[in-house]
């Protein structure tokens, strides 16, 4: 708080007053030339010089407080990686049921009777998925020995290049001086079946255990999904329900938005895709075409996953210009999703600037791993539409939004 010196005309004490916030402390020195006395406009420079120096320590401490808060709660949202991405992804898991749950309630059949049907339908589908996607992996596994000859031999050339380069090198950085070369000597420690499952067995066990409740929170995300809504707007002081209450709406339709457009999208990539390699005759299309759509819809390392599995299939069984081919079909397709498609299926409801994305991806990612690449996008979008319905933070909302 900035101070200013009053003194009567007569001689007396010096006073000194808290000066009001809307003053400069430029007019407050303008204002000493005016003191009778030399020691008076000392009194009063020191004065104003230590309000000052207050005023400076009060903000430094601020930016202090701001940057050790904001560093708590990255490491809070880092130590907390399993049960967020297990509530955030059952989360999504509720919208995408919550449809089939509103028809069936339509049938006078109670809400939670409905949302155990959605559940176990979901339960039943994804272990049906699981089985059959398994039982193709297995299959293709088993017959990727009959390749192997064509593998290597289709990697001969590569193989030959690579330690032509690696040869050259070492003779450009080898010690110029004669004698004997030094022995390399590797020390390899025997990979235990024991030592292997120990090492992952924790890791295993809390992803089964964060699994295991995704049916369970699901189910009572959408048996109490009235209930949840309104106690939630309740949180909120009687000025700001309103506002708390449409943030909320917005929320919930644009989430419902990036569900359907993905889902839109990812059917229609892995369409293109299975006729793709059914033309080009690479075993497994069908299976390899759902892997390489639904992937690519990843934004930025989509296109990258989405190549492995077609070119891991296709080498030997087509030729150069099929490999060509493939490359084609999953950049093309890439490209078509993320510039055409998702801006028009999804990109109404977000209206997210590329550079926000990117930095979403980028800091999700490090957070979360590959799951943050899959939630990185609604989040950034609801952080905006918060954002958008918070004066304070409107200008935030505008940087993220196009």
């Amino acid at each position: 708080m900035v101070m200013h010196t009053e003194f009567s005309p007569t001689a007396g004490p010096l006073t000194v007053k808290p000066a009001p916030q809307s003053s400069e402390s430029s007019t407050s020195r303008a204002n000493i030339d005016s003191f009778p006395t030399e020691s008076d406009r000392t009194t009063a420079a020191a004065a104003i010089d230590e309000a000052e120096i207050l005023q400076a320590s009060i903000k430094a401490g601020s930016v202090d407080q701001i940057v050790i808060a904001g560093i708590a709660v990255i490491g809070l949202i880092y130590l907390l990686k399993l049960v967020m991405v297990t509530a955030l992804f059952s989360i999504l898991l509720a919208f995408v049921l919550e449809p089939l749950v509103g028809q069936v309630c339509r049938i006078r059949i109670p809400r939670a009777a409905a949302a155990l049907l959605a559940v176990s339908l979901m339960v039943g589908m994804a272990g049906g998925l699981t089985y059959f996607f398994y039982g193709r992996a297995v299959d293709f596994a088993t017959q990727l020995p009959k390749y192997s000859g064509r593998i290597r031999r289709a990697l001969a050339d590569l193989r030959e290049q690579t330690n032509k380069i690696e040869e050259s090198t070492r003779a450009v950085i080898a010690s110029p001086n004669p004698g004997k070369a030094p022995l390399v000597v590797e020390v390899r420690e025997s990979p235990g079946l024991l030592r292997v499952i120990s090492a992952g067995s924790g890791t295993l066990g809390e992803v089964l255990l964060a699994i295991s409740f995704i049916p369970f929170l699901v189910y009572f995300m959408l048996t109490w999904k009235d209930h949840a809504h309104s106690a939630t707007v309740q949180l909120f002081p009687k000025d700001h329900r309103l506002v708390a209450h449409r943030t909320v709406g917005r929320i919930s339709a644009m989430i419902r938005s990036f569900i359907a457009g993905n889902v839109l999208v990812g059917l229609i990539t892995a369409l293109v895709s299975i006729v793709v390699f059914w033309r080009l005759g690479i075993p497994y299309f069908y299976f390899l075409g759902v892997i390489s759509g639904f992937v690519s819809l990843i934004p930025y390392l989509g296109v990258f996953l989405a190549l492995l599995p077609p070119l891991a299939a296709g080498i030997g069984v087509v030729d150069k210009t099929g490999m060509g081919i493939i490359f084609l079909t999953v950049i093309g397709l890439h490209l078509l999703i993320m510039n055409v498609l998702y801006p028009k299926i999804v990109g109404k409801r977000l209206r997210l600037n590329p550079l926000a994305v990117t930095l979403s991806l980028l800091f999700w990612a490090w957070i979360w791993g590959a799951m943050g690449l899959i939630l990185a996008v609604p989040l950034v979008g609801a952080t905006k539409i918060i954002c958008d319905y918070v004066d304070s933070l409107q200008a935030v909302g505008a940087w993220l939004g196009d």
